[in-house]
């Protein structure tokens, strides 16, 4: 771990094993693939204690993956599909981004921003929702009345 501390210009550091990071909270910034250069020293694992630095990190870091989702589920609502995969696709997608919101970033992000993702996330949700009702009422009917017209 390497904790750096900045005081009149004058920038203090140490480097200890990995083990003591481990033990620490906050909220892990790097990859395991990605290192840090910091006084020449290759750092791989910085965790972020502060949670008001934290908090502006996340929130970046969680709306790139949340315009990201964005864009991928109205294109999934935009192409056009019979079988409803697509829809069960966005439900999963949908219920996947609440989950590691709630596991990993809650604690850093803002009520503000959680409840507006929620909303947004929720509409969508119910739209998708409601497609696929469609789709299985609409198949349900044919498969239905197939069957009726072969007994005659």
């Amino acid at each position: 771990m390497y904790s750096v501390v900045k005081k009149k210009t004058k920038i203090k550091g140490k480097i200890s094993d990995g083990k003591s990071i481990k033990s620490l909270t906050g909220f892990k910034m790097a990859s395991k693939n990605k290192v840090f250069n910091i006084l020449n020293c290759k750092i791989k694992n910085i965790k972020i204690m502060n949670k008001d630095m934290a908090s502006i990190l996340v929130s970046e870091k969680v709306k790139k993956i949340y315009n990201k989702l964005i864009i991928y589920l109205t294109n999934l609502f935009i192409e056009d599909d019979d079988t409803g995969d697509n829809y069960r696709e966005a439900l999963n997608q949908i219920e996947k981004f609440r989950l590691e919101i709630k596991n990993k970033y809650r604690e850093y992000l803002k009520k503000n921003e959680l409840s507006k993702m929620s909303k947004q996330l929720v509409i969508l949700q119910k739209e998708a929702t409601n497609r696929l009702l469609e789709i299985e009422y609409f198949y349900k009917t044919y498969e239905t009345e197939r069957n009726n017209n072969r007994r005659r």
